[in-house]
């Protein structure tokens, strides 16, 4: 599986910015409810495409890490994911 550079990969997405080996963003919502709930719809996607997120929820915040472990890096799986994530966001 071929990495990608995550920087140029975070500039490609909304309000992404990139690490050495991964992509990161925070996501806000209005309450914990509509924060849980979105990550509940990113848990079923991510859960199919055999992808999963690092992420972090506080009330009505979700912070989110991606990377494809096995390959060592960013990789098209994680631009899918993001941008699966940033439609279920809208």
């Amino acid at each position: 599986m071929e990495t990608l550079n995550p920087k140029d990969v975070a500039q490609d997405l909304d309000g992404w910015t990139g690490g050495d080996d991964f992509i990161t963003k925070v996501f806000r919502f209005d309450d914990f409810a509509q924060a849980f709930g979105w990550m509940t719809q990113i848990a079923i996607i991510a859960d199919k495409m055999d992808h999963h997120p690092e992420w972090f929820n506080v009330y009505n915040r979700v912070d989110v890490t991606l990377t494809t472990h096995d390959a060592g890096g960013v990789t098209e799986k994680d631009v899918t994911l993001a941008k699966a994530m940033e439609k279920a966001a809208t």
